[in-house]
């Protein structure tokens, strides 16, 4: 299993919604367990690495 590289500013877009309806997600701290904050209503909250991996379907990050 190779380790999906996140970092601090990423901003990803899960498999599924948050029940807000919100899809995407800023990357707020990464460990074992990562923080992410939902974009639409700014509520944060804490997932293991392994179940947030799993539940990416991909990261949105700038170009610039």
């Amino acid at each position: 299993m190779t380790i999906i590289p996140l970092h601090p500013e990423d901003r990803i877009q899960l498999k599924k919604p948050h029940p807000c309806g919100g899809k995407t997600f800023l990357v707020l701290r990464v460990g074992s367990e990562v923080r992410i904050l939902c974009e639409t209503c700014k509520r944060d909250m804490t997932i293991d690495r392994i179940k947030l991996e799993k539940a990416i379907k991909q990261i949105l990050r700038d170009q610039a």
